[in-house]
């Protein structure tokens, strides 16, 4: 006899609601029956009694049945129509056709060249994206069979430059890109460039409003206004040293309104390239601009179309000149893994995004007591029915003009922690997504845009996910704090991945000087976050872990100075095809970027570069790591 919770669990299995999964040690979980009907209605299969549930299982059933957008790998064969139906035609996007044919079993064999494909037969027609069997990678960018490349990491806020008025911006970016390449290096990733709509007080940049367009205020002043114009005049810093978002926003978002009230002295090839971003960006542009205009307060929405426009030139004249100055690969864009509820991209994706549920993590390595991170993301079900276009249309905004795109978070194209708004992050089941669709759609991209792609995959990873990622052309990323053993030792730089990106940390978690001392042990202690045993214990075992580094890299724990320079050498030694530093690690900063779990009382996202730089200190440290990678490119 069927029961009511075997039904629930019938239904969470068709839609893709995992009811079981494991947490970061291994231990199976179950998610609770009532938290399974509230993310069941949440995404709009309705499961409270047998009629809903059976009435959403024949929903699903119809909707999975008739795809308006399939994807295979070149070559592949895929099942479409009716056996017998008769010849068939591809047609490519240019117009361009070559004969299909149906095998005896029913199936037709993809083209062997990727594109957007429509397979006709008689009267129907079904949408084909047809992949390469991976990602654009790094010996595609370079030309080497086995690249041993290597870049820095740069919080782009937190860069300076004499016109930035508080927030880092595309002329500080630039700065750096000339100094890692000074050095020999050829990547720059960068933090989210997204839009954030109104700007508060305690901002993330992994909170935007929409990831399809640009924050204009990282854009630096305009080449064609004057240098003696007031409105490069910047605002005073704060008492603190770190950044005042809400000011700082307010005054670049004035000092904009006058470069756009300026540009009617613009040269005419300059007012020209307005208007034909303004055209090319369509409807879509247009919707943002107008939204955007009255979350802001703003009267006229042409100067977010202005602003878009010149933050889009600004970035990609950064590019270029990277690219000139003999990058590979050059910036490095950032893909937040989702959008907030009430921002510019939920408004545009409609019944596609989630409703209702925002999305998070269980407890891992990154957040003891697990994360809720307030934003949303589409749910699998719109994606589908709308051929992923919101996925293909933000994939093209943010690959444009980058050397390769890091995705946050990149175990969310197999699964999403989906909380009910208001819940905590215990209150959450796993949420499938249609990972190889995704896959094959991220390839196709990254081809046409010449971008790597490099994935986040740490926090609960599962079994399985990093191996396909691999195998798809994703790097993964290697983090020196987690590339350790079973036992707990630090892997040497041999073992570790060759599909992966190496580097010294993330924005989540402490610098190396940080982390040697503890600080981020001492700053949880000093919130009152841990207890004073906790925290003492926390601490011994961070001296036994620094004591297993430095006998990993062969320094001398005595000399904090000495572990750092070899764990930057360690960590740069290994057989990635792109090594990434920190520019906080770089310069030996202490300072956390950001410290999860504690909005509202550490200075998250707030932290500046030192003025002046320590010029040598980061000298060494860029030439440290690069000779360790191999010398100069």
């Amino acid at each position: 006899m069927t029961t009511a919770a075997d039904e629930l669990a019938g239904l969470a299995a068709a839609v893709g609601v995992m009811v079981d999964w494991h947490d970061i040690h291994g231990v199976a979980r179950r998610v609770e029956p009532d938290t399974l009907v509230a993310v069941l209605d949440a995404l709009e299969w309705r499961a409270a009694t047998t009629a809903q549930r059976a009435d959403s299982l024949r929903r699903c059933a119809a909707e999975r049945a008739q795809p308006r957008l399939r994807t295979a790998q070149a070559g592949a064969r895929i099942v479409v129509g009716s056996p017998d139906a008769g010849p068939g035609q591809w047609c490519d996007e240019a117009g361009d056709t070559e004969p299909a044919h149906q095998d005896v079993e029913g199936g037709w064999r993809c083209p062997q060249r990727p594109g957007y494909w429509t397979l006709r037969v008689g009267a129907q027609a079904h949408a084909v994206a047809v992949a390469p069997a991976r990602c654009f990678g790094v010996d595609d960018a370079t030309g080497a069979a086995t690249p041993r490349r290597w870049g820095a990491s740069l919080q782009v806020y937190a860069g300076r430059s004499p016109s930035d008025a508080g927030i880092g911006d595309s002329a500080g970016t630039a700065a750096w890109c000339r100094r890692v390449r000074a050095a020999g290096g050829d990547a720059l990733a960068l933090s989210p460039l997204h839009a954030a709509g109104r700007i508060e007080p305690l901002f993330s940049p992994y909170s935007p409003s929409d990831r399809r367009y640009l924050e204009p205020i990282y854009t630096a002043p305009p080449p064609w206004l004057r240098e003696d114009d007031p409105a490069l005049d910047a605002p005073a810093s704060t008492a603190d040293g770190l950044i005042d978002w809400a000011g700082a926003a307010a005054f670049k978002w004035a000092r904009l309104a006058r470069w756009h009230a300026a540009m009617h002295a613009a040269p005419d090839a300059i007012r020209d390239d307005l208007h034909r971003h303004r055209q090319a960006g369509g409807a879509d542009l247009e919707r943002f601009a107008i939204f955007n205009a009255a979350v802001l307060g703003q009267p006229d929405p042409a100067l977010q179309t202005f602003a878009q426009w010149l933050s889009t030139r600004s970035w990609s004249q950064v590019q270029h000149r990277a690219h000139a100055s003999g990058m590979a690969l050059g910036l490095i864009a950032d893909l937040a893994v989702g959008f907030v509820p009430d921002g510019a991209e939920a408004a545009a994706a409609g019944d596609t995004a989630l409703r209702g549920l925002v999305i998070g993590a269980p407890p891992d390595a990154f957040a003891p007591h697990g994360q809720v991170w307030g934003v949303s993301s589409y749910s699998p079900d719109g994606l589908r029915r709308t051929g992923f276009a919101p996925f293909i249309a933000l994939l093209r905004a943010v690959m444009r003009d980058r050397g390769g795109v890091r995705i946050d978070h990149i175990l969310g194209l197999q699964r999403l922690w989906v909380v009910p708004q208001g819940a905590g992050s215990d209150a959450g089941a796993y949420l499938r997504y249609p990972l190889e669709d995704l896959l094959n759609l991220l390839a196709l991209e990254s081809w046409r845009h010449r971008c790597i792609v490099i994935g986040e995959d740490l926090g609960v990873v599962p079994d399985g996910i990093r191996q396909r990622l691999a195998e798809r052309g994703v790097l993964g990323m290697d983090v020196l704090a987690f590339a350790r053993a079973a036992d707990g030792e630090f892997l040497p730089p041999n073992l570790w991945r060759t599909m992966a990106v190496a580097t010294t940390g993330t924005h989540d978690l402490p610098t190396l000087v940080g982390w040697q001392r503890g600080e981020d042990i001492a700053v949880r202690a000093q919130l009152g976050q841990e207890d004073p045993a906790a925290t003492a214990q926390a601490m011994e075992r961070r001296r036994e872990e620094a004591a297993q580094l430095a006998s990993a890299v062969g320094a001398d724990t005595l000399c904090p100075e000495a572990l750092h320079d070899a764990a930057l050498a360690f960590v740069a030694a290994g057989p990635a095809p792109l090594a990434l530093l920190p520019v906080e690690d770089a310069l030996g900063l202490r300072e956390q970027v950001n410290l999860p779990g504690t909005v509202a009382v550490y200075p998250n996202w707030r932290h500046r570069l030192p003025l002046p730089l320590p010029r040598r200190t980061l000298h060494a440290a860029l030439r440290r790591f690069a000779t360790a990678r191999g010398g100069e490119h």
